[in-house]
């Protein structure tokens, strides 16, 4: 163990015969800062991994090679320049000071060092914390180190000092509270980051709370649970931002984009929203990614009546989606994977067709050309207004999708609208004919595969700003299809499966999309990467 630190200390342990033999440079001859473009901090010795080292600190990096000590022939110490190991700073997100403490003692204790905290890219877009230990004797040196590594991380951007968490203990296998005290707090607590949380105890909790939190005391809010619970804390969220702005909330044509940004860790079956911002259902992925302040701005749509807002959201279905929702929500009774196997199966069984008729905006794509006709077609376009734009299909539809995000999950790879993105001001609408039922199930079952899912004459895709969605009303039917209707909703409404939360309505829908309304924490996956990385953590 290493006492006061300095350039000059001559660590204890002798080089072997093939160290000094090795092509190494003087301590002294180390390239200067502006060689590697960046302006030293500090410099000095630190023992790491049982090895002596040179470390030196930057805004940018911490970097450290091992010492050669002094040879019997009295030849001045040397650093190995090319066993120099790099941590970059920014994937640091804690830094403690090290003590010895005895069974009990809460304060004090024998200093043994610095320990660094660094989030670590592993395979399959899965996060991990790893420890590097500076270790050092030297009160004054370690204090010194200690008080510029936190003025390093406190310059950071994005990361958050306080959370309002929230946990929804009902979700999936009532997992969400062991995940959130056992995984994800003790690194909240590593990072120093305060924490306000709230366990609901029923539905609609976390939107009550919302609507009366004083969000201004957070840097963001966090909810731990599955696709429903996450939604429901993204609309209030959204709609306490209306309501702080000033607006009414019964019609809002223009919303506000949220105050706070959301951080989503999986606790739930499907988990669509943390699969689509991390690339996996990983607790741990998660947290990390909230703690780094890795902010990723998304599209959020708004579902309406045309007398009043229904809630935002940033995915729907109607028909075989919100169908097989609805019968999974009546049989709350039945453990969670049962209960979903059973509406699954039981609505495909007495699969029906939907009456409705669909109004949707498409998207325009400004194409760029330099011919003088298509500018003019262009500018006549645009003379014409949005609403001889407007494109309507009325039929009979298996299932309706309209999703502003990719919406990944480990049942499809690929999502379950994959030409869309997180942030690209668009959603997919996704109309699925009237056909038979294997037809439909080869559909579905290309959602699990990595075939084109849509590539089907039944199928028909759009990429739209705007989706009308009218149900027609079903007369003369039998007495098998009343009871389909009559057990999967309220006499008169339709179903719809919005961000995998029910919501039942019987007028026509409207949904909008806007552009980048919400932060949330992640990153987009298109932007992942695959690569493995390596740890060199004591």
């Amino acid at each position: 163990m290493l006492g006061a630190a300095g350039p000059f200390l001559r660590p204890q342990r002798r080089a072997g015969a093939e160290e000094r033999r090795r092509r190494v440079a003087p301590l002294a001859a180390s390239p200067p800062p502006a060689e590697r473009g960046e302006e030293p901090l500090l410099r000095g010795i630190f023992e790491i991994g049982k090895r002596s080292c040179d470390v030196v600190l930057s805004a940018r990096r911490l970097r450290w090679s091992p010492i050669v000590p002094e040879s019997p022939a009295g030849d001045s110490s040397t650093v190995l320049q090319d066993e120099e190991e790099i941590i970059e700073m920014k994937d640091v997100f804690s830094v403690k000071l090290k003590r010895r403490r005895f069974v009990g003692q809460k304060k004090g204790g024998t200093l043994l060092g610095i320990t660094i905290f660094k989030c670590l890219h592993k395979e399959e877009n899965k996060l991990t914390d790893c420890a590097v230990h500076l270790n050092n004797l030297s009160e004054d040196h370690c204090n010194s180190w200690f008080r510029h590594l936190k003025e390093i991380l406190n310059g950071f951007q994005n990361r958050p000092k306080s959370l309002k968490v929230f946990v929804n203990p009902s979700s999936h296998k009532r997992e969400a509270t062991h995940v959130y005290y056992e995984k994800v707090a003790p690194l909240f607590k590593l990072a120093d980051i305060k924490t306000d949380v709230t366990v609901t105890e029923y539905e609609g909790h976390a939107l009550s709370v919302l609507k009366e939190c004083e969000l201004q005391a957070f840097d963001g809010v966090v909810c731990v649970g599955g696709d429903g619970s996450v939604s429901e804390v993204a609309h209030g969220l959204l709609l306490k931002a209306q309501i702080d702005a000033g607006k009414g909330t019964d019609y809002i044509p223009a919303p506000v984009r949220a105050s706070v940004p959301l951080g989503v860790i999986p606790a739930g079956t499907t988990n669509i929203l943390a699969h689509t911002l991390y690339g996996i259902k990983h607790a741990v992925t998660a947290t990390l990614h909230i703690v780094m302040g890795h902010i990723q701005p998304v599209d959020v749509c708004t579902f309406s009546t045309p007398s009043k807002l229904l809630r935002f959201g940033f995915s729907a279905m109607f028909g075989f989606g919100a169908r097989t929702l609805a019968l999974a929500e009546k049989h709350r009774w039945m453990p969670s994977n049962q209960r979903k196997d059973f509406a699954f199966i039981k609505t495909l069984a007495d699969l029906k067709p939907e009456e409705c008729e669909l109004s949707f905006l498409p998207l325009q794509i400004p194409q760029e050309d330099c011919h003088e006709n298509d500018r003019k077609k262009k500018e006549k376009n645009k003379k014409k207004g949005s609403k001889d734009q407007w494109h309507k299909i009325q039929g009979h539809f298996l299932n309706v999708s309209i999703m502003a995000i990719p919406c990944l999950c480990s049942m499809a790879p690929r999502g379950l609208a994959p030409n869309t993105r997180l942030n690209n001001g668009s959603m997919a609408l996704i109309v699925v004919q009237n056909t038979s039922r294997t037809e439909f199930i080869k559909h579905l079952k290309r959602y699990a595969s990595v075939k084109n899912q849509f590539n089907f004459p039944f199928v028909e895709t759009y990429t739209v700003q705007e989706v009308k969605l009218q149900p027609r009303c079903k007369s003369g039917l039998d007495a098998k299809e009343n009871t389909y209707l009559n057990a999967t909703s309220a006499e008169g409404n339709y179903p719809w499966n919005i961000d995998g939360d029910l919501m039942e309505e019987a007028s026509e829908v409207h949904v909008r999309v806007h552009p980048q309304l919400i932060n949330l924490y992640g990153v987009n996956t298109d932007d992942l990467e695959s690569s493995k990385a390596t740890c060199n953590c004591i």
